[in-house]
């Protein structure tokens, strides 16, 4: 059967005969500049391979990727692969996997000798991976909504028996395909939590990406979040991958991202994290306004200028000036750490 455009594709129908509009199977993700660019590779699996397990399991149950969800499956095994990868799992890892759809990330999680903590929020796709799994005790399955799930509570538990097995403590990793639409809400959920989680490897909207992993000074895509990640992780831009490795095909490229975790040692010296992010906020939240106006709830004015002046800025500044760093310096002063 010939293949089709992703744009033609129909919904999956439930029966077993049915001719279903197949989504090219050779799509590839292109690569930073400093790497060659990644093409599917035919390799034995211990389970189906991405496309095929994700097309079956799909047609098995009669679904069909619901947009509200924001569910868009991974049909490319090779960008499962480097999502592992960029994580650097090993066997033994504990990981957290956030919306496993089909399973076929999982399944790359598994044959890498993982033991999965599956989120799913989708009832019918949680019996899926259930299912598939169902031979081995790497995997669990919980059908909750991630964003607002105790999620630091059940990593906790786990990790605790794991250190009951072992001598040395081993931080769990993040790997995940996650909805465009939750991807501000699980990057803030997952970044402080460096007690748990050594390494968070998502993949997102390429623009999301490229806004979160190397911001921009003077830039209108400048924004809290940006300090925010900065604040708990080292992130860094690993690979674009096009839209047609998806199904269905989203109207935006994605790309994987990789965010290091820092301990709580490791964070920015600042006498409140609350007041600190309260003071970013209140300075993005009017970024037209300079700072000596858009502060000045917290202190007269005049302290504000006086407090750019002695971080080496004049006092016409405004936010998307300052860097991680300068905002550090300037809460300390105004704030008298």
């Amino acid at each position: 059967m010939p293949s089709l455009s992703l744009h033609s594709l129909q919904p999956f129908l439930p029966t077993p005969r049915a001719k279903l509009a197949i989504p090219l199977r050779n799509a590839v993700a292109s690569a930073s500049p400093t790497n060659p660019t990644i093409k599917t590779q035919k390799k034995k699996k211990k389970q189906d391979d991405d496309y095929h397990a994700t097309l079956k399991a799909l047609n098995s149950k009669g679904r069909f990727p619901r947009k509200s969800l924001g569910q868009h499956y991974m049909l490319n095994e090779t960008i499962n692969e480097e999502l592992v990868a960029a994580a650097g799992v090993e066997e033994g890892d504990v990981v957290l996997e956030i919306g496993p759809g089909t399973g076929s990330l999982t399944n790359v999680l598994v044959n890498a000798g993982a033991t999965v903590l599956a989120i799913e929020k989708d009832p019918y796709m949680a019996a899926i991976v259930e299912e598939r799994f169902a031979g081995t005790n790497l995997v669990k399955v919980l059908q909750e909504d991630f964003t607002r799930c105790h999620i630091h509570a059940h990593m906790s538990s786990i990790l605790q028996d794991r250190s009951n097995e072992e001598t040395k403590f081993r931080h769990a990793k993040v790997v995940a395909n996650i909805p465009f639409n939750i991807s501000t809400d699980v990057v803030k959920q997952l970044l402080p939590m460096g007690d748990i989680f050594s390494e968070v490897v998502l993949l997102l909207q390429d623009e999301t990406a490229q806004r979160l992993a190397d911001p921009a000074l003077r830039s209108s895509e400048y924004r809290p979040i940006n300090i925010f990640v900065r604040f708990y992780s080292d992130p860094m831009y690993k690979l674009k991958v096009p839209r047609e490795n998806f199904f269905p095909q989203p109207k935006v490229d994605a790309a994987v991202v990789a965010f290091r975790l820092k301990q709580a040692v490791d964070y920015p010296q600042v006498s409140s994290t609350k007041s600190f992010f309260s003071m970013v906020n209140c300075a993005f939240n009017e970024k037209r306004k300079m700072l000596r106006k858009s502060l000045q709830h917290f202190c007269p004015s005049t302290e504000i200028e006086a407090a750019l002046s002695e971080v080496g800025f004049p006092a016409t500044s405004r936010p998307e000036e300052l860097a991680l760093e300068d905002f550090v310096r300037l809460h300390n002063l105004i704030f008298e750490v």
